[in-house]
Order: C-alpha cells, then sequence, then structure tokens
C-alpha cells in the first residue's frame, strides 16, 4: 500500500465513523473562538470551557477586553497553563483587534498572524472553524498521530511540514474534519504515553510508528 492508498484507507475510515465533528471548545463569537483557542495551547479543551464562560460573561468581544489589564483577566484564567503570558496576550490582542480592525477578528492568515499570542496553529484553526477555509491546523496530537499512523514520513519534523504534508493528500473538502479526525484519534485513542491499540479501529492500518512521534517544545 502506497501512502496514496494509505491516506485513503485512513480518511475513509473517519468519513464513515465521524461525518460530522467539530472543536470541542465552547465560544459564542468568532472573537470567543479565538480566545479560547489562544487559551488552550498546552491545555485541555475541558479546562478551557470550565474557564471561559465567567470570562466570556465579562469579556464578551473584543471591545470589553480591550479594557481590561492583563492582571484583570488573570483572575478568570488562572487555572489554565501559562496564565501570565496569555493574559497578556489576550488584551493586547483585543486590543489590536479594537485599534486595526474595528474589533472584529479578520479571517487573512497574515493578520491573525500579526495579532498577540496567535501562531500558524490558533490562525489556521480560526480559518477553518470560523471562516470555513480549506487550512488543517496541526496541534501536538496531530502531530503524534500523522506520524504514529504514518501519514508523514519522519523528515516532517516540525509543525508546517507535517502540515505541508497533509495538505499534499488531503483533498480540500475534508480537511477542516481532517483536523479534528486526528486531534480526537490522538486525543483519546492514539495517546501520548500510553496509545490504546488494543482498541484502535485503525491498528490493521497502523504502522505504529510511536518513537519520536512526539513534538518537540
Amino acid at each position: 500500500m502506497n501512502r496514496k492508498e494509505h491516506y485513503a484507507a485512513v480518511l475513509d475510515h473517519f468519513r464513515r465513523e465521524m461525518p460530522e465533528v467539530s472543536t470541542e471548545l465552547e465560544y459564542a463569537s468568532v472573537f470567543q473562538l479565538l480566545v479560547a483557542v489562544i487559551l488552550s495551547a498546552q491545555c485541555t479543551d475541558k479546562r478551557i470551557n470550565q474557564v471561559t464562560p465567567e470570562l466570556f460573561r465579562r469579556y464578551p468581544d473584543a471591545r470589553t477586553m480591550a479594557q481590561a489589564e492583563p492582571g484583570e483577566v488573570l483572575d478568570y484564567i488562572s487555572s489554565v497553563s501559562y496564565p501570565n503570558s496569555k493574559a497578556a496576550h489576550l488584551v493586547q490582542m483585543a486590543r489590536t483587534l479594537v485599534e486595526q480592525h474595528d474589533g472584529e477578528v479578520p479571517s487573512d492568515m497574515d493578520e491573525l498572524l500579526r495579532l498577540p499570542g496567535v501562531g500558524r496553529k490558533t490562525a489556521n484553526v480560526v480559518q477553518s472553524i470560523a471562516f470555513g477555509q480549506a487550512t488543517l491546523a496541526v496541534d501536538t496530537h496531530v502531530y503524534r498521530v500523522s506520524h504514529r499512523l504514518g501519514l508523514v514520513p519522519r523528515t516532517a519534523n516540525t509543525p508546517l511540514k507535517v502540515e505541508q504534508t497533509l495538505l499534499k493528500y488531503i483533498a480540500e473538502a475534508d480537511r477542516p474534519r481532517a483536523h479534528h479526525w486526528l486531534l480526537l484519534h490522538g486525543r483519546y485513542v492514539c495517546t501520548s504515553r500510553a496509545p490504546h491499540c488494543d482498541r484502535c479501529p485503525l491498528a490493521d492500518l497502523c504502522p505504529k510508528l510511536l518513537e519520536g512521534s512526539r513534538l518537540e517544545h
């Protein structure tokens, strides 16, 4: 089975078993999605969903958050990873949106990347979920699963290289879902320290390339 055939088999499984899939983060606007994705870096969606209801009640949009100080936002997000830097980024990001984008989140990749606290993965997630663009975000789960399933070569040793390889083999129509397919498989089945190979529906297709599959920070 060549790589193209391998992709077809893996994607056919996901299309059949998870035809409708989206983020597990809870939000009510593009701005709130962006905030939640920034907060979710190196933190679980479950934890973020516990934090954001109160945060969004106090700061529902960019204009209200732009008026806050980082210390005020910190009070709401102190239980997430790296709360001090994230609080600073959120306030700076909100102020940039107000000053440069009339309080609205832009859809353009370059403009998203200019926002404080926004990297390529975050920008891809927002583009895909909020704006329906055919992007494919690579987080730690997607990186790990892509390597373990043999979807990318060992030379794809950065998130960008993984993204470029996945985009080469995954059709535009599948890309928004493919991010969630790989992410959820990594979150609940192909976990980092102890993958559940005994109950993995892709076991017969998986070469189990466990070594070197973790994203180095």
